[in-house]
């Protein structure tokens, strides 16, 4: 029996969404196994990313950044320096507007406590629900067709 499609939110700055988008790829989670390994292709995912660059400690964004589909099943490795060699998957990305999130807060079910909105991104990668990703995915897509 074939597994159920799944929407995810992977949490990286601005800059890493930009260079993600541009390499057909997402890392996650400095770039941990794990996480990656949760999604297969057909998978569907959102960037967030909360600020512009990963060094930027001042300002915020809260801002999804990206669109794409899980290209296929493998998670591989690339060495980006000396000690450094994160895991990554390929992802096919969609052209797509950044929209803020502030506005969708109180819609977005996988959000339960809005006073404490930031809370379920503290992981890096979350799975949502279906609806809440079409309500962002909508938005994100407005004005591209």
């Amino acid at each position: 029996m074939q597994r159920a499609k799944k929407y995810w939110i992977v949490c990286v700055s601005k800059e890493h969404a930009k260079l993600a988008v541009e390499g057909g790829i997402i890392q996650a989670c400095h770039g941990k196994e794990r996480p990656l390994r949760r999604m297969r292709a057909g998978d569907e995912l959102l960037i967030y990313s909360s600020k512009n660059s990963i060094t930027d400690t001042k300002s915020t964004l809260q801002t999804f950044t990206a669109i794409g589909k899980v290209a296929d099943d493998e998670v591989y490795q690339y060495q980006m320096g000396e000690d450094f060699i994160p895991f990554r998957r390929r992802v096919e990305y969609r052209k797509c507007e950044e929209i803020p999130i502030l506005p969708l807060i109180y819609e977005l079910r996988f959000i339960p406590n809005k006073q404490f909105w930031g809370y379920p991104f503290r992981y890096g990668i979350l799975e949502i629900g279906f609806q809440d990703f079409e309500l962002i995915y909508a938005q994100l897509v407005k004005g591209t067709k």
